[in-house]
């Protein structure tokens, strides 16, 4: 029997996901409590709003994300993001760069890229510039194995320490080739490293480049 494997973040009101962001605000439209003035006796609901930045949370990150003639939520085929096969490949050290891909089959897949980042979730380490990167050459090697979907476990899939000078040469090159990124995975230990599909469907926003998602995978 296929297993459902969960492997995003929760969303919780006041949580910090990307250090500088806004955190989101859960809170009543309406109450249980108000709504029974609207309903016959005994019959409530509940009605909740939320607040955030799309970067809240597990997320993923489409071309308009990066590029202002990019394309967006609205115009993301299910095909890019839904029953992917995926591959996990397991990184060494703070830089990924080719030499993480070589040898593999990529084409068409998922790329999950486990560091075990996720460890530091919510902890002042989790958002600190010594947290595992994709290179730029590491990119465009995903570009050239066809890769489909690249994910990471990490706060960011580019380097953000203060020698990166605001570079975000990974989001550059693989958005520009119309390859989602989903960031800020977790229990990616969890997943055998081939024979599963993958999951990472926003929803459908005309305007947004980025949106949470329920990712999971199917083993």
């Amino acid at each position: 029997m296929a297993r459902l494997i969960d492997v995003s973040h929760q969303i919780v009101a006041g949580m910090t996901t990307y250090p500088g962001l806004p955190a989101p605000v859960v809170e009543d439209h309406m109450s249980f409590d108000d709504s029974q003035d609207s309903y016959a006796s005994g019959t409530e609901f509940q009605i909740r709003r939320i607040s955030m930045v799309g970067n809240t949370g597990t997320y993923l990150d489409t071309p308009a994300h990066r590029y202002r003639d990019g394309s967006d939520l609205a115009d993301l085929p299910l095909e890019k993001v839904a029953a992917l096969p995926g591959r996990v490949v397991d990184a060494v050290g703070r830089e990924i760069g080719p030499d993480a891909f070589r040898g593999l089959d990529l084409a068409g897949r998922a790329v999950l890229i486990r560091t075990g980042w996720d460890r530091h979730w919510r902890t002042e380490a989790y958002g600190g510039p010594d947290h595992p990167f994709l290179t730029e050459d590491g990119a465009k090697a995903l570009v050239d194995a066809g890769a489909a979907l690249v994910g990471i476990d990490s706060v960011n899939i580019d380097d953000t320490s203060v020698s990166s000078a605001g570079a975000r040469p990974s989001h550059s090159v693989l958005l520009a080739a119309g390859i989602p990124v989903v960031e800020h995975l977790c229990l990616l230990q969890q997943l055998p490293e081939e024979g599963f599909q993958f999951f990472a469907v926003p929803v459908k926003v005309r305007g947004m480049g980025t949106m949470p998602v329920r990712a999971f995978a199917v083993a």
